[in-house]
């Protein structure tokens, strides 16, 4: 972790992202899968998101298609993390905080296949 933030900062960051991208993978899943599917990584996506999206229900517009009515929620939670938690931590430029998870994950990936 690169800067010197609460680890709260980290979890709730942490939190947010497993969440947006839980809602993507099960757009990603549902172009090869049927949400009612008996796949268990399906099941799996449904039954973690469909609470989620009964929440975001009354702000999300009727036009959008059932399968992509997911990256819509995600979206959200794209916006909180980019632009409302830098927010919040007192940044004036917006993104100074976002997206300590995917760094991590980047930077683990790039440890793990560096030549050194």
């Amino acid at each position: 972790m690169s800067a010197n933030f609460h680890p709260l900062i980290y979890i709730i960051d942490y939190i947010l992202g497993m969440i947006m991208w839980t809602l993507i993978g099960r757009v990603a899943m549902n172009i090869f899968q049927k949400e009612d599917s008996g796949f268990f990584f399906m099941k799996i996506f449904v039954k973690i998101t469909n609470p989620l999206i009964s929440i975001f229900k009354p702000i999300t517009p009727q036009f959008i298609i059932r399968p992509l009515v997911p990256l819509y929620v995600a979206w959200f939670f794209y916006m909180i993390r980019f632009y409302l938690m830098p927010y919040l931590m007192g940044y004036s430029v917006m993104g100074m905080l976002s997206f300590p998870l995917e760094s991590e994950i980047a930077r683990e990936i790039y440890r793990i296949f560096s030549k050194n």
